[in-house]
């Protein structure tokens, strides 16, 4: 049992909310929207690493958009199919800019206009048009189901392209018959400088995130891609596979990974907020709690929960802490700490060093006993340390 009024060595004190992932990083792959998750996971405790796995190019001046709205001016399609907010919205303002806006409009009133999702819809109808269909689902899957079921043979099918997979819709539409348009509304490109990319990789191999938050299918191919690159791929899909949680905000976002045998979370609402407060369930579920010397000691990605005050803890420090509660009340030999330690060589004083800073940074030296001539332990409480021994 633990009092609500919290305590240390030093005595009592109260605890203090930190956020439900205090004590976790996340790395933040969007370009777009990537300031406001990171803030809405900051709010929450997290420290955010977030680097852009690609940037969005417009194509306002481009000639092969300009192109299709032409075309699609001249020779109205039976269907159009709107999938993103922003591509949508980008199309009407490039048209616009051209002198083409009113026609496009006039011709987007006058033929059947799916949308993918809620925020496509808002797009639509904030550009004065009404939508003649949307799924439930946000899924382009169930679009295509509608349109296979209405039938498609002869018909002429726009579809704004959107950078990400679209597995087997174009091509189902045209094995059933139809003519397909592609309206190419913006490219998805690697990020200009890979340096922070890089750096995230650098940080999920080594442990240093406890999640990384995909918000599009092209972000997380440009992940995997840049990591393929760096010859990282395999380390990169253990840490996915085992300690680094891919959250991702729908399923279209997640079949890249899926594609590579990864399991990911995901809201059951794909949006921003749902996203954050699925890593608020799932991170803090997968942090280990024990008691440890009468403190309730819960180890999480870069900090300890000491009776509810939050401990940051070197990465030095949080690899021999990590090595200790894998066997918790059982002594662990310096050789073992030694190779816990990233880059520590061969000199066991490193062990030492690293174990004096640890403790510092806990504000309980007692927690972590040392067992002279062998190594070190945690300081399980007796009951729980007897039911440890019998494992």
């Amino acid at each position: 049992m633990y009092d609500e009024q919290q305590r240390t060595d030093a005595g009592p004190r109260a605890a203090v909310d930190h956020g439900p992932l205090a004590g976790f990083t996340v790395g933040v792959t969007a370009a777009r929207r990537a300031e406001e998750l990171g803030a809405l996971l900051q709010r929450r405790g997290a420290a955010v690493l977030h680097a852009p796995a690609l940037r969005i190019v417009p194509l306002a001046d481009d000639g092969e958009l300009l192109a299709a709205t032409k075309n699609l001016i001249d020779q109205a399609p039976d269907v159009v199919v709107a999938t993103t907010a922003i591509g949508f919205r980008g199309w009407i303002e490039a048209a616009d800019g051209w002198g083409l806006g009113e026609d496009l409009l006039d011709r987007l009133g006058a033929i059947e206009l799916l949308a993918r999702g809620p925020k496509v819809k808002g797009a639509i109808r904030a550009a004065g048009l009404t939508e003649d269909w949307s799924p439930s689902s946000e899924s382009m899957a169930e679009v295509l189901d509608r349109l296979l079921e209405e039938g498609v043979d002869g018909r002429r099918i726009a579809v704004q392209l959107h950078g990400e997979p679209l597995p087997g819709f174009v091509e189902s539409l045209r094995a059933g018959g139809a003519e397909v348009v592609g309206v190419p509304v913006y490219r998805w490109m690697p990020p200009e400088d890979v340096t922070p990319l890089d750096r995230l990789i650098d940080a999920a191999v080594s442990r240093g995130l406890d999640a990384i938050t995909f918000t599009s299918a092209p972000a997380a191919v440009s992940l995997l891609s840049r990591a393929e690159h760096r010859g990282l791929l395999p380390e990169l899909l253990t840490a996915l596979h085992h300690d680094v949680v891919p959250a991702c905000v729908g399923p279209v976002t997640a079949l890249p990974l899926q594609a590579h045998g990864l399991d990911t979370v995901q809201p059951e609402r794909f949006r921003l907020g749902p996203l954050v407060q699925l890593l608020c369930q799932e991170l803090p579920s997968r942090a280990r709690a024990l008691p440890v010397a009468g403190h309730r000691v819960e180890i999480r990605g870069h900090a300890v929960l000491v009776d509810g005050c939050l401990k940051p803890v070197p990465p030095a420090g949080m690899s021999l802490l990590r090595a200790l509660s894998r066997r918790p009340g059982w002594v662990v030999p310096r050789a073992e700490l030694l190779r816990a330690l990233p880059g520590a060589g061969r000199d066991e004083h490193a062990v030492e060093t690293a174990m004096a800073r640890l403790r510092t940074a806990l504000g309980a030296p007692k927690l972590i006993q040392t067992v002279v001539k062998r190594g070190y332990r945690l300081a399980l409480d007796p009951a729980i340390d007897a039911k440890y021994a019998d494992v």
